[in-house]
């Protein structure tokens, strides 16, 4: 079933996310749920607050970038309760984008570099290091369970220069093709 995506300006996304249980009620389906959804959306990465859920889990598929990236082929995987315990390297500038914030990408520093633990959808746990690509949308879903959004990351001069197309968003005064939540979106408006 594919989910409506919370935008931007929306409370839930600015939430620290709680953490979930092996018995979290139809996990398996949700997770289903959140893939179906993010790829109906061209999205690489989904966490639950985007789909108007305070709890730590996020989906990624790094696919789409494996021409580049040949070790982001087959890297798909859901992170529940995760801990970035790591970053490290010299932070490096990618272009980044959100399905809560359409239409908007913008250049992001982060670092090269990853240590993360987390449990995956059977509730196994891991340690894992990760690098490149993989590590850039783990972050940026992981800063989704911190109530954090790539354009919180942005300089001060590019967010007031966005001002007005996010506020737009949060008014629902956007096109998208995927189902979504507008926090201010006026009744009776299409």
């Amino acid at each position: 079933m594919i989910l409506p995506v919370t935008a931007y300006g929306h409370p839930i996304l600015k939430k620290i996310a709680n953490d979930i249980d092996k018995d979290y009620p139809d996990m398996k389906e949700l997770i289903d749920n959140m893939y179906e959804t993010m790829y109906v959306s061209n999205g690489v990465g989904l966490a639950a607050p985007q789909v108007n859920l305070s709890i730590r889990l996020f989906v990624v598929d790094a696919s789409p970038f494996a021409e580049d990236v040949p070790e982001a082929k087959d890297f798909k995987r859901a992170f529940i309760n995760p801990i970035i315990t790591e970053e490290s390297g010299k932070e490096w500038m990618f272009n980044e984008g959100c399905l809560s914030v359409p239409d908007i990408r913008e250049d992001v520093l982060r670092k090269p570099k990853i240590h993360i633990q987390y449990y995956d959808e059977n509730f196994e746990f891991h340690d894992e290091q990760y690098d490149k690509v993989m590590a850039r949308i783990i972050q940026h879903e992981y800063d989704h369970l911190e109530g954090i959004m790539f354009v919180d990351r942005i300089s001060n001069i590019r967010k007031i220069l966005l001002k007005r197309r996010l506020l737009d968003i949060t008014k629902g005064n956007i096109k998208v093709n995927y189902k979504m939540i507008f926090p201010n979106k006026k009744k009776g408006k299409r």
